[in-house]
């Protein structure tokens, strides 16, 4: 393997063909998890990687600009890297960061977030708030999707998640990140797998006295639950609001949360059946000041502008990974909440969104606040809180 007389890096100009080894010392970790190597202008992907490590990494992937590769050896390690906690961690797609030390997670999940906003939102030193840990950053999550795929080599069934590197399913006997409860459901499944391969099996734990039927949402990790609902409702609170629109209600979880903070609320589902779980739910816990409305956002938004006073209420948007659609976000931005809270999964969709809602000075973002719903995983939760801007006064001459 050649060397620059500089840099230490390969003579050879980019692109490299695929199977090239290169000796790379990473600087960045890109959202998405890869560590970010450079020779000159050319950027190499390579999971599994800290900032400041040495690495020698062969090519998996070649295009004109950047590359992707696999580990081979680490030749020095950062003081960062910590031992998985799971077996099948760089095999398995499901984690991205069990090698990398806790804290050090957060602080570059919050840099990511922040190089997002700034990249795609176009928003210049966006207020992005330090992310909330997860009191449980092993065994938290309460919903997992196993997939079954018949291995031919084997002649057998595998059962488990995405590989890594490719389309194919590793098998897997149990997930560190899984609350114990789904394990004892995988080795269930696993006793009696499905009959072929091409199967999707969700194993669930159920949160205690909510309504939730088998296919609706509902947040992943019970843990920080307590901790996003307090984001939210500190950001209503700070707003004064007195109403609340729920948009993406699901089974009414925030909108009843929230009850005790507004006046009167209303619930957007296009879910029929969530949306009857959301009325037991309230009835259950005796919330009256709020209602449930079945139908899409894009369809009830324009009759919702008559419900509420837009200046004095607040809306609620926690929509798909996706983001918000374009008739939505074109409803949101005409008709003058005093208040967006946008709570989302995906950060890169988030400041898209983000970015057509402050657009023309409508709106301006006055904080963004992460969460760690998802430790060990390229995932971020963060609640964005935008506020109605005020005309500027005319001043008469």
């Amino acid at each position: 393997m050649e060397s620059h007389p500089e840099s230490g890096a390969p003579a050879a100009a980019p692109p490299y063909p695929p199977g090239t080894r290169l000796e790379l010392t990473i600087d960045d970790l890109a959202f998405g998890g890869e560590g970010v190597g450079r020779i000159r202008d050319f950027v190499v992907f390579v999971p599994f990687t800290i900032p400041g490590e040495r690495v020698i990494a062969e090519l998996t992937e070649v295009k004109k600009k950047f590359a992707r590769g696999r580990m081979l050896e680490i030749l020095e390690a950062s003081p960062q890297r910590v031992e998985p906690r799971c077996r099948y961690f760089g095999n398995c797609g499901g984690c991205q960061y069990q090698h990398l030390d806790y804290a050090v997670q957060l602080s570059l999940k919050r840099k990511q977030v922040r190089d997002l906003l700034e990249r795609i939102g176009g928003f210049s030193e966006p207020p992005v708030e330090a992310v909330v840990p997860c009191p449980q950053p092993y065994h938290y999550r309460n919903r997992i999707l196993v997939r079954t795929q018949w291995d031919k080599y084997k002649q057998g069934l595998n059962l488990g998640f995405i590989r890594a590197q490719d389309r194919l399913v590793i098998d897997i006997e149990e997930c560190a990140i899984a609350e114990p409860e789904l394990n004892q459901q995988l080795i269930e499944v696993r006793r009696h797998p499905p009959p072929k391969g091409g199967l999707k099996v969700q194993l669930r734990k159920n949160p205690e006295n909510w309504v939730v039927p088998g296919h609706s949402f509902f947040q992943n990790n019970f843990h920080l639950l307590p901790a996003l609902v307090n984001t939210v409702r500190r950001m209503l609170d700070q707003s004064a609001a007195r109403n609340l629109v729920d948009l993406y209600c699901g089974v009414g979880f925030f909108g009843i949360e929230l009850a005790g903070n507004v006046e009167h609320f209303v619930g957007v589902e296009i879910d029929v059946q969530a949306v009857r779980a959301a009325r037991l739910n309230a009835q259950h816990r005796g919330v009256t000041n709020g209602e449930f409305w079945s139908g899409s956002a894009e369809e009830l938004l324009p009759r919702l502008s008559g419900q509420f006073n837009p200046g004095q209420s607040a809306i609620l948007v926690d929509p798909p990974r996706t983001g918000c659609s374009p008739e939505t976000l074109q409803w949101l931005h005409g008709l003058e909440y005093g208040q967006v809270l946008y709570i989302s999964c995906h950060p890169a969709t988030l400041a898209r969104d983000l970015q057509q809602l402050c657009a023309a000075g409508s709106y301006e973002l006055k904080t963004v606040a992460p969460l760690d719903m998802f430790p060990h995983t390229q995932h971020v939760e963060c609640v964005a809180d935008l506020r109605r801007q005020q005309p500027s006064p005319t001043v008469l001459g």
